[in-house]
Order: C-alpha cells, then sequence, then structure tokens
C-alpha cells in the first residue's frame, strides 16, 4: 500500500501559518531564534511561539515541524537544548536537523528528526546510516528523480526502517527557490560581508548582476541578459506526476521569507494536482492553469530543477521577481462592523477604487484577496479613496490594528 502523500509548506509568520492552513498544507516547518536557515531573511518566531504555533496546527489536523539545520557551534548548545527542550513540552512533531548534536539531543530526548538538505543525502547507505537518528530525509536538491526511485525503491526492498520502527520516508523539494551552492551550502557570502549562509544569515551575493574583468588588458564585460549565479525557481508542477511516482512522500514547497500570498496560492496550487494525480483526472492543461497562479506570486522565472537530468543552466533575467502580480502597501486595519460584517482601513499610501482587487493580511488567519464592487470613504459612498481616507467594504474576516491592505497590480515583465 503506498504511503501518503504529505504537503509540506513554509511558514515565517502567522499570516503564513494561516496562509498554509487555508490553502491545504497537510504539515508546515517554521524555524525560531538564530538557530535555522532562514534567521537573517525573516523575523524569526521566537521561544514563546512554538506554544501558539503548534495550538494552531493542532486544531487544525496538521504537524509542525521546526527547523534546527545550521551549522552548530559549542555557543550554540545551550540555547539548542532550550529550544529543544519547549520541543519537547509541546509535542512538535519532528525537528528539521543537519547537525549530529540536534540529532543526537534529539535522539535522546526521544523527538523526531527529518534529516535536512543540508546533510546532502543522496544515496541509499546515507539514508542507511541516517536511520539511527531519524524517520525522514530530506534528500540533496541535485538528484534526478530516477536517483530518487533508486533510493525510494531499496527502502522498499530492503525494508529500511527508521528510529521510529516505520519505513524511512523520503522527502523532496518541489516549488521554490534554487541557489547554485551543492544543496544549499554556500560561503559567498561569508568570505565577502562575514555572513554565513550556513548560519542563516546568507546575503544573496549570487542574485547580483555581475561583471568580468580582464586582469590583463583592463576590459569589461557585462554578462548580458542573466544573473549567471542566480538560477530561475524550482517548479514541478508540470512533472508533479512524475515526482509522485518517484516515491518521495513529502512534498516540500520552500519559501519561509515570502509573503502569506504565496504561501497560500502555491500551497493551494499544489495541493489541487496532488488531489488530481490520486484522483487520476492530473492533465497537462490543468498543470498549465496552475502554473499561471503560481506565476502570479513571487518568482525569478521556472524550470524543473535537476530532476529531470538537466545541467544547471536556467539562470534568472531578472534582477527581482517575475512575478504577474504584485501587491502594493495601502494601509492597515482600524475598525469591523460584525453585525453587518464590514471591515474599516485607514489609507496610509496610494489609492483604491471600485473594481480594484485587494489583499488582507492577517496574522489570525491568514488572506483574504477580493476584487472590490462597493467602497465607503469616510462614511459616504464613493468610487476612490486616496491616502488619509477612512475606507470601509464588506469582509467576512474580523478586522485589528494588525492587519494589512495592499492593492494587487498587473506587472508586465516581458
Amino acid at each position: 500500500m503506498k504511503q501518503k502523500i504529505e504537503l509540506l509548506s513554509p511558514v515565517g509568520s502567522f499570516e503564513n501559518l494561516h496562509a498554509a492552513i487555508q490553502g491545504g498544507a497537510d504539515a508546515i516547518y517554521f524555524g525560531v531564534e538564530q538557530l535555522n536557515m532562514r534567521a537573517k531573511s525573516i523575523n524569526s518566531f521566537s521561544l514563546d511561539d512554538i506554544s501558539r504555533i503548534k495550538a494552531i496546527c493542532s486544531q487544525n489536523n496538521i504537524k509542525a515541524y521546526i527547523t534546527l539545520n545550521t551549522v552548530m557551534y559549542e555557543h550554540d548548545m545551550q540555547l539548542l537544548k532550550t529550544i529543544l527542550k519547549e520541543v519537547k513540552n509541546q509535542e512538535i512533531d519532528a525537528v528539521i536537523a543537519a547537525d549530529f548534536a540536534v540529532m543526537e539531543f534529539c535522539k535522546q530526548l526521544k523527538i523526531p528528526v527529518h534529516v535536512s538538505t543540508q546533510a546532502n543525502v543522496s544515496n541509499i547507505e546515507s539514508v542507511k546510516f541516517f536511520a539511527n537518528f531519524s524517520d525522514a530525509v530530506v534528500l540533496a536538491r541535485e538528484l534526478t528523480l530516477k536517483q530518487v526511485k533508486q533510493i525510494t525503491d531499496e527502502i522498499a526492498r530492503k525494508k529500511i526502517k527508521g528510529i521510529s520502527g516505520e519505513l524511512m520516508r523520503i522527502e523532496v523539494f518541489i516549488h521554490g527557490a534554487l541557489c547554485m551552492a551543492i544543496s544549499g551550502k554556500c560561503y559567498l557570502s561569508l568570505h565577502s560581508q562575514n555572513s554565513s549562509a550556513n548560519r542563516g544569515a546568507c546575503a544573496q551575493n549570487c542574485r547580483h548582476a555581475y561583471k568580468v574583468r580582464d586582469m590583463e588588458t583592463g576590459e569589461e564585460l557585462m554578462i548580458d541578459n542573466e544573473y549567471i549565479m542566480s538560477p530561475k525557481d524550482l517548479c514541478t508542477i508540470n512533472i508533479l506526476d512524475q515526482v509522485i511516482e518517484s516515491g518521495a512522500t513529502i512534498l516540500k514547497i520552500e519559501g519561509r521569507g515570502k509573503g502569506p500570498e504565496y504561501v497560500y496560492t502555491v500551497t493551494k496550487s499544489y495541493c489541487q494536482a496532488i488531489e488530481e494525480i490520486q484522483a487520476g483526472t492530473y492533465t497537462q492543461e490543468k498543470s498549465e492553469a496552475w502554473k499561471i497562479e503560481l506565476n502570479k506570486v513571487y518568482n525569478r522565472g521556472f524550470w524543473e530543477g535537476y530532476y529531470l537530468g538537466k545541467q544547471l543552466g536556467e539562470w534568472t533575467i531578472n534582477p527581482g521577481s517575475a512575478a504577474t502580480e504584485k501587491k502594493v502597501y495601502v494601509g492597515k486595519g482600524s475598525n469591523y462592523f460584525s453585525k453587518i460584517k464590514v471591515g474599516e482601513f485607514i489609507l496610509e499610501s496610494g489609492s483604491i477604487a471600485v473594481g480594484d482587487t485587494l489583499l488582507v493580511t492577517s496574522p489570525d488567519y491568514g488572506i483574504v484577496k477580493e476584487k472590490i464592487d462597493i467602497l465607503v470613504v469616510n462614511g459616504i459612498a464613493a468610487e476612490k479613496a486616496v491616502r488619509g481616507d477612512l475606507v470601509t467594504f464588506p469582509l467576512d474576516k474580523k478586522i485589528t490594528s494588525r492587519d494589512k491592505l495592499y492593492k494587487m497590480v498587473e506587472e508586465n515583465n516581458g
């Protein structure tokens, strides 16, 4: 009997957590303090947030995994132990780890472990070794689907069981940012800015444009049209049936530094695709429709990564996002009239008008995105509102001052 497919979504904020739930995630992963690989790119959750994250996940019947996958130094041990104690107390479902110290402490505390892609696991012997510490392995990102299937077939044939006594599970990335480094291990920003990617502090030097200088003649050349150290983003929506056929059962989305609209859109698209594959109704026409949705949120262009045996060479042509939609901040929540289900916002930037598509993000429920047909400005029905105005429009979700309002605008990246 085939194992259940688990869709794993990235969470870097409470807005993202609720967006992942809205999108249909089976599990989420998050980091706390500075011992995770997104410590610099996001405002990481604190130790005190772990209990709230677990409570929300339990209420929604999804799993919660915590990332503790940086290089660990001696001075990190006390914080590591403190975090793991809270992880144990809150019954977090697993720790994603690459350092043996983390794995050993988890083993002592009987905390499930997923071996991070940072461990660069690329063969069955490594899987057998890590089975002494874990129940799942996130394989190296550079493997082809054929190589993944060889590993999953061997797990089944040799009945390789993890520390819990269940067959080892294989986890792979299916969507999100890639970098030129082997499974994310890079020292570029450490050398240039003393900011280590392996400590969650990547400065993303590879995403910049560069000149090439001939040291003999002094002649300089600008690399034309491509950011040659910045790969396009991974997107497997067109080959997701092949990914599942490889035997991987945990499908992981990258993006803890992205916004809740990204988490919701990507999670929802892949959730629908998985359901269609399992129902036998997945088609390339449907995958193209999902890809249109995926193109709307942050991306650097798409390719299928190494899964089909391609060499790296799919470089981005944009310094930033190639998304076909962009959110523009316009205001924040002010009040909510629950009896008539109307939200009130104060505009702090730009303008909005009837017919605009607005996005509301909230740490209490994730996102709401809808086109506005009715707009009241300073108590009077109007077609347009500008900075300083109080605006109200129908909304099913309760609004607080922590909620943010954005206007969605189309982007021409052609």
